[in-house]
């Protein structure tokens, strides 16, 4: 089994359930007779690799900067007030996503990641969501995107968009399924006492 490199990008004031549930649920994965055999090897990336502070106050220091981080096969953008504000009109993290996007198996968004995703071009002629409170300002400021409400997330192939905060987890399980199958997410779904909705 080939593991695969995930990188979640963290930011100041970056929404904690953002990163942190995709992270637990991509991190725990591993097929049940290899416990220690994780599908997932799940870093972090700021733009300076010093630490930051979340939403509410919580510090943490990323593993990697975007000078040293290495080759990532998916790439997870959360949201949270610093992607609405600050991180939306910092060209670095603007470009650094849009130079992931070129190589990368899969990038997501989770919450307000997706006006990141967005600002990008990533989401022109593509349908996307985020939080509920955020939908319409989404819709307006990016028309070239088609906005869905009332959906935990949209999969549109190489590009995840999901619903506001702890959606993030629920697209977590379904980037898991999609790549190693309902077994497997029911598995880790299982270890961690969260229900998920089984796909087809």
């Amino acid at each position: 089994m080939v593991k695969k490199t995930v990188g979640i990008l963290l930011f100041n004031e970056v929404e904690v359930l953002d990163f942190a549930g995709p992270y637990e649920v991509l991190s725990l994965a591993a097929p049940p007779e290899e416990r220690d055999n994780h599908f997932f090897h799940v870093v972090t990336v700021s733009e300076t690799g010093k630490q930051i502070r979340a939403r509410n106050g919580l510090t943490v220091k990323p593993d990697y900067s975007f000078v040293d981080y290495p080759y990532l096969d998916i790439v997870i953008v959360p949201g949270g007030y610093g992607a609405e504000t600050t991180e939306l009109t910092n060209q670095n993290v603007i470009t650094w996503i849009k130079e992931q996007a070129a190589h990368t198996e899969l990038i997501a968004s989770v919450c307000t990641g997706a006006l990141l995703l967005a600002k990008a071009g990533l989401l022109d002629s593509k349908a996307a969501t985020t939080h509920w409170m955020d939908v319409d300002r989404l819709e307006a400021e990016f028309p070239l995107v088609s906005v869905k409400r009332g959906v935990k997330f949209v999969d549109e192939g190489r590009i995840i968009t999901s619903a506001g905060i702890s959606a993030g987890i629920d697209m977590s399980f379904h980037i898991l399924t999609r790549l190693y199958g309902v077994n497997a997410a029911a598995d880790t779904a299982k270890s961690m006492e969260y229900e998920i909705k089984l796909e087809d």
